[in-house]
């Protein structure tokens, strides 16, 4: 199953088309074609075989309504035999199908992994060899000024998730904000919660410390309010855990014997309504059934 990074990287190309190019041209420096739109296709790749062949997102170039490039994109976080296969299928597909040059674009979260998926695929026919483009941590763009990180929100998420925990770090979240400022809450909120997944825990600490201190420069009201209701859910989860605490201490005076699973439940709980109900019921309760009944 994917993990919520992998995931998390996808949604980027999903909602911004643009970065495939942006990054072949940055990161890569490979020339892409001029083009009008970017645009998503979808990601099935199967030709007439039985075999499903899907890829993780699909951007299609276009100028004045003509193809003019298509990018294969792939999250890879791990080796995986199966991809040297699919890979070729994906572009030959791809390249029959919108009648254009198709290339193939890897998005890596760590250097071992994209020196592997580097490794040039040989399919047998001679000159025939597909190297595929791959961009690793290492390659991603640093996105350290506000106003770039505006223009192109995702890639300054990109940049974050990257460089937020290296010692040019502070610049790059600080930076990150003129990016979640100009984007709605729901989006911001979502971005953050990639960034802050993906950061080793000293890093995540400073952006929250940003988040909650205002000292930097382009603090946002999104900054202001995710880290609010952060403290109130953090009030609520405690407050949550205290009833929870009280409730099995009532159990345990009145001898009611407690089951790993009832106790795993109850501590587990978010609910207080739910919590204060259980209270009430294990005042007259004989066994722990009565409360999940």
């Amino acid at each position: 199953m994917p993990s919520k990074e992998h995931e998390a990287l996808i949604h980027l190309f999903r909602n911004r088309p643009s970065l495939a190019p942006e990054l072949l041209e940055s990161a890569l420096g490979v020339s892409v074609p001029a083009y009008g739109e970017a645009r998503l296709e979808s990601g099935e790749l199967t030709d007439c075989t039985p075999t499903e062949y899907r890829a993780d997102a699909v951007v299609l170039l276009t100028l004045a309504a003509d193809p003019v490039l298509a990018v294969v994109v792939e999250v890879q976080r791990g080796r995986d035999a199966d991809k040297r296969w699919s890979w070729p299928v994906y572009l030959t597909t791809l390249r029959a199908r919108t009648r254009c040059p198709a290339v193939l674009l890897v998005i890596c979260a760590d250097t071992r992994t994209a020196t592997w998926c580097r490794t040039p695929i040989h399919l047998g026919h001679p000159g025939w060899t597909l190297a595929p483009l791959v961009v690793g941590p290492e390659a991603v763009p640093l996105v350290t000024d506000a106003k770039q990180a505006a223009d192109a929100p995702e890639l300054a998420v990109l940049s974050a998730m990257a460089h937020g925990g290296a010692p040019e770090g502070i610049d790059v979240l600080q930076a990150l904000f003129g990016a979640l400022a100009v984007i709605d809450d729901d989006q911001a909120r979502l971005y953050s919660d990639f960034v802050l997944m993906a950061l080793p825990a000293a890093a995540r600490q400073s952006l929250e410390e940003l988040m909650k201190t205002g000292t930097y420069e382009y603090q946002s009201d999104f900054a202001r309010k995710y880290v609010a209701e952060g403290r109130t859910e953090g009030l609520a989860e405690g407050e949550a855990k205290g009833e929870a605490k009280a409730l099995l201490a009532v159990l345990s005076a009145r001898g009611i014997e407690i089951s790993d699973g009832a106790r795993e439940r109850i501590s587990n709980c978010t609910d207080i309504e739910q919590i204060e109900t259980w209270i009430r019921l294990a005042a007259t309760a004989n066994s722990t059934d009565v409360l999940f009944d």
